[in-house]
């Protein structure tokens, strides 16, 4: 049975993309911590990060840590927060957060009330960063694909 983020990945539901690879896909989150607030999750279907091969962790956390610094460039003034839970879905994914400080990391501060086109503004900021920071062949060309060219 597919998860929901391989129904999102594959275009069955509907998602914001920031980042796509052969591996693993970046998308925002429908109820974020903070604005831009991003799931990096592989294409692969992995129940948690304790099952997932040692190569596929160390290119979800170097993705992870490139998402993190364009959040950085982003949103001014945050530091990138990394939450590895697994317990909503289960498909390995690493939350990565625009954060100002540790008080906010917190699930029960998630914005369920997001608007799509907040979503929008947010990932478009991580797009846009990821750009100028070097990395546009990994940026879909629609936000709403993971397709690149």
């Amino acid at each position: 049975m597919s998860t929901v983020f391989t129904k999102i990945i594959t275009g069955e539901f509907s998602g914001k993309f920031a980042w796509a690879d052969e591996t693993c896909v970046v998308f925002a989150t429908i109820e974020p911590i903070s604005p831009g607030h991003m799931l990096v999750v592989p294409r692969e279907e992995v129940a948690s990060y304790t099952r997932a091969s040692d190569d596929l962790l160390a290119h979800l956390m170097k993705v992870a840590a490139i998402i993190g610094r364009a959040q950085e460039q982003a949103f001014t003034g945050s530091r990138a927060a990394l939450i590895i839970a697994g317990f909503e879905v289960p498909h390995l994914h690493l939350h990565v957060i625009p954060a100002w400080g540790e008080a906010e990391l917190s699930f029960a501060n998630a914005n369920g009330d997001a608007t799509p086109d907040e979503l929008v503004v947010a990932t478009e900021q991580v797009r846009e960063a990821l750009r100028a920071q070097g990395h546009g062949t990994h940026v879909p060309v629609e936000i709403g694909s993971p397709e690149l060219l």
